[in-house]
């Protein structure tokens, strides 16, 4: 443990993406502040996932342009010439981030301990983290203020939505009651996290059937905004389509004012935990344990002990934590029937 006498004058962040994990910082710096109200809070971060958290009050950030290569790493050593930090808090353990360590003057530099520091992050930190491994994400985060001397927990997501952001939604819906549905988790190899599109409409046209108004939402890239477009296709309702449509302060906005949330693992789950909106997940492909929605533990769909049984040959006591179920077919293992309980317990 790191022990300090008063209040450090300084504290630096590092936290580049990706949407999901950008939720989890919230309630850590949210007790940073409670806890040391004179610490000066820098926090580095991506471009992208800047443009949702920018409005959060008495923060410095200092954005990392991850799709500029070497000139990032030239840019944040410009920026932050002549500084010194009290702390950095190495929470992403990946190598380009163990890189821009190396131009974030600090004198503490505190990590995730050898179990958890992938891609040999622990040859750039100075202080480890310590605890249980099989915790949720932000429970990890938690651990390194723990590390700081802090045991309190602050569990708020407080995050201003700007004006023009509450007025855009307000345009979209009309006054009318609204779901949102997030149909697509990031697109990567073998990611297997999205749910088939003849469920999806299914589950557009019930809800329609409960006088809600359904909001389609993804991403601006040509497949997630075709996939989305493939459920409204198969829909006998007419949802409305937002994917590519919306900043993520406007997506935040939207999802504010929805009644609830369905999604697989991906960003905008926690992003409607900022704004208490309670998510169906939808999971199987991994496990909501440790990266479920924080707040709809009680209310998501989750398939991931029999996933992990039927293709890993696991319990997951068996597994390890946080181990994924890459299989194709994995997400068949949802049922329509169990969203539309969900829905009902919500609804009702």
């Amino acid at each position: 443990m790191i022990e300090f006498k008063q209040s450090p004058k300084s504290l630096c962040i590092f936290r580049l993406s990706a949407i999901g994990d950008v939720t989890h910082i919230l309630p850590v710096i949210h007790t940073l502040k409670k806890v040391w109200p004179e610490t000066k809070i820098t926090w580095v971060i991506g471009q992208v996932e800047y443009e949702l958290v920018k409005t959060l009050p008495d923060v410095e950030f200092i954005l990392f342009n991850k799709s500029a290569g070497w000139r990032a790493f030239m840019e944040l050593r410009r920026q932050l010439k002549g500084r010194q930090f009290e702390i950095l808090l190495m929470m992403q353990a990946a190598l380009r981030a163990s890189i821009a360590s190396l131009f974030i003057p600090a004198r503490y530099k505190l990590g995730f301990d050898r179990q958890r520091a992938i891609d040999f992050q622990w040859l750039f930190s100075n202080q480890k983290i310590n605890g249980n491994h099989r915790v949720r994400v932000l429970d990890s985060y938690f651990q390194f203020l723990q590390a700081l001397g802090i045991e309190e927990k602050v569990y708020t997501w407080d995050l201003p939505v700007s004006e023009s952001d509450q007025h855009f939604a307000v345009e979209v819906l009309g006054g009318k009651r609204c779901a949102v549905i997030n149909p697509c988790s990031s697109a990567r190899s073998n990611n297997w996290r999205n749910w088939d599109k003849n469920r999806y409409a299914e589950i557009v046209d019930y809800l329609h059937s409960r006088g809600l108004q359904v909001l389609i939402t993804g991403g601006p890239s040509r497949s997630e905004m075709n996939f989305c477009q493939s459920i409204i296709d198969l829909c006998q309702s007419s949802p409305n389509n937002m994917a590519g449509q919306t900043t993520l302060g406007q997506l935040l906005a939207l999802l504010g004012a929805a009644e609830l949330v369905i999604a697989p693992d991906t960003g905008p789950a926690h992003m409607a935990t900022i704004v208490d909106t309670p998510v169906i997940g939808l999971f199987a492909s991994s496990n909501p344990a440790r990266t479920g929605p924080y707040k709809s533990q009680d209310i998501l769909v989750n398939c991931y002990a029999q996933a992990l049984l039927k293709y890993n040959h696991k319990t997951p006591e068996q597994a390890r934590w946080g181990e994924r179920v890459r299989h194709p077919e994995v997400m068949d293992l949802i049922g329509v029937d169990a969203v539309k309980q969900a829905i009902d317990r919500l609804l009702t």
